[in-house]
């Protein structure tokens, strides 16, 4: 075997985003493109040396091919030890637990998340640190800072490595181990949740489930945790096998691209309880019955009733939400005496206030939500709380959300996203949209009082570090809420995300259609932010 140290140059472009470094396949693809981002990793990431290192991913198109590479590159750069996902796949919240069980010194995870897959879709790569989560902006920073200076690269001439078999091969002096981690990430989940009570449920004969795996990375664990652990039908779980193009279908779990799940959830014969996951299987989605449950609620939900659920009988430290999520939370928070805290867009974010004990749960509004069980949103967890809290409540989910909005209010919440629109008109309505802050404040708009108007910065409490321009708050003085943002998930243009909000604390109020009560702020934001003129867009992309 020979280490070979192959010449290269930089490339202008490999700035990690919001998760990782996102783009085109083919961009990855490109000769030495895939290979100077992970050297550009293990030259920050010391400890790799003599260290171990977790690595898979969801299984799209490019990931074998990948992980190959990195394999070969880690060998050259003297990793001790690869612990690799059967098959090259692994779920992003397992290769978290993976992390933190096995004590290893990070782990590079490949995938775009909920991004199409496909020969000409995404792709993605990111690092996440020995905590498990995904690498804050220092060493994002580091390791972008290295692909500008990199001039070669360091890779073996060894075979492929066989994915398929659990066990341990030899790559010169380093260790592959091939792991099924659907046993890891299961033996985790039984240990927060109750699973016999849950059995219980499904053998009840009066309760019916259906799962949408979107041909993504969570099938494997969906089939083996739902229907063979906890006793659902056989069938539960559909569309359960991990393709390379997802199916060719959009891994993103919510109400447009669900939309087999959606139907087995609606009429007189619809499942009780549906439930989706993305293409890494982070993000969740949760629904009754005709019924919805926003993420934003969905957290809100979970913080009220930790209680009841196993894995968190003795209390829990707080609750941490991302900016654009709707406020939901914070009542509950509030109510139950907890520190509520806000952060920008970004589970990295959460990770000092974990890591430091200031609370238990979080979540974001973009279908993510998690605890301090590992470091990564994750999409499973949130499934098994739920049916957890329904195998304890005996009630329909639609009845725990009306429930919970009848003690907490309900914060009506909906997001509009306008998807590859041209990047220097988005990035000149925020300008403009950012000039008109200090003459909102106190103004009235169509009826509502603006309380404040700001571009959003976080000062970590944990670390002091400061976030800055992470997106423009307009609250106004009954409790309504619009904000502007600009997404860095996506691999073109630049994506706008516009978030509503309406609070209603009267239950005889809470009833009415979603969409009818945002129509008067959809409004304000629309002209506000003058979308129309800026982007050309008279409709967004997708509602959700």
């Amino acid at each position: 075997m020979n280490n070979n140290n192959v010449a290269s140059q930089p490339f202008d472009d490999q700035r990690p985003g919001t998760s990782g470094l996102r783009k085109k396949v083919k961009v990855f693809q490109t000769p030495h493109y895939l290979e100077n981002f992970v050297q550009a990793i293990f030259d920050t990431q010391t400890d790799l040396s003599g260290g171990s290192l977790v690595l898979g991913g969801d299984g799209r198109f490019y990931n074998r091919e990948a992980i190959q590479i990195i394999l070969r590159m880690a060998a050259a750069n003297g990793v001790a030890k690869v612990i690799v996902g059967l098959g090259g796949l692994l779920s992003t919240p397992a290769a978290s637990c993976l992390i933190r069980k096995y004590k290893t010194d990070g782990g590079i995870i490949l995938s775009a998340s909920h991004n199409p897959g496909g020969p000409d879709e995404d792709f993605g790569i990111k690092f996440n640190t020995p905590n498990g989560g995904p690498a804050p902006e220092s060493v994002t920073e580091a390791i972008f800072s290295r692909t500008k200076q990199i001039d070669a690269y360091r890779i073996t001439d060894h075979d492929d490595v066989d994915l398929d078999q659990v066990g341990e091969i030899r790559i010169g002096e380093t260790l592959i181990q091939i792991v099924d981690s659907v046993i890891d990430y299961t033996e985790l989940m039984a240990d927060l949740f109750d699973f016999e009570r849950i059995h219980q449920l499904f053998n009840s004969g009066a309760f019916t489930m259906c799962f949408d795996a979107m041909h993504a990375v969570t099938g494997p664990y969906a089939k083996h945790i739902f229907e063979e652990r906890l006793g659902a039908e056989p069938g539960t779980v559909i569309n359960s096998t991990p393709k390379v193009d997802f199916g060719g279908g959009h891994p993103d779990p919510n109400l447009v691209h669900a939309h087999e799940l959606v139907t087995n959830t609606q009429g007189h014969n619809g499942v009780d309880f549906g439930a989706a996951s993305d293409g890494d299987g982070d993000r969740n989605m949760i629904l009754g019955r005709d019924f919805f449950v926003t993420p934003s609620d969905s957290l809100a939900v979970i913080t009220a009733n930790a209680h009841l659920v196993k894995g968190y009988t003795s209390g829990i430290s707080g609750v941490a939400r991302s900016m654009p999520t709707s406020q939901a939370a914070d009542r509950v928070a509030e109510k139950l005496g907890l520190e509520c805290y806000e952060t920008p867009t970004g589970w990295k974010f959460f990770g000092n206030l974990l890591d430091a004990g200031k609370i238990t749960l979080c979540g974001e509004e973009s279908f993510g939500t998690g605890s301090n069980h590992i470091r990564e949103k994750d999409g499973m967890w949130a499934v098994l709380f739920w049916l957890n809290l329904l195998a304890v409540r005996q009630q329909s989910v639609e009845s725990i959300v009306r429930e919970h909005w009848k003690s907490y209010g309900r914060n009506y919440y909906t997001r509009y996203d306008y998807e590859a629109i041209d990047k220097a008109a988005a990035e000149a309505l925020m300008q403009s949209l950012g000039d008109k802050l200090d003459s909102l404040v106190d103004s009235d708009i169509d009826g509502y009082q603006v309380a404040y108007a700001d571009n959003f910065s976080y000062t970590d409490p944990v670390d002091s570090s400061i976030s800055s321009n992470q997106g423009i708050r307009i609250g106004f003085t009954d409790g309504s809420r619009i904000v502007f943002r600009l997404s860095g998930t996506g691999t073109q243009g630049a994506t706008l995300r516009v978030y509503l909000e309406a609070y209603e604390p009267d239950p005889q109020k809470q009833t009415s259609p979603t969409e009818e009560v945002m129509k008067p702020l959809v409004t304000i934001a629309q002209n506000l932010a003058e979308i129309a003129q800026h982007t050309g867009r008279t409709e967004p992309t997708v509602i959700t």
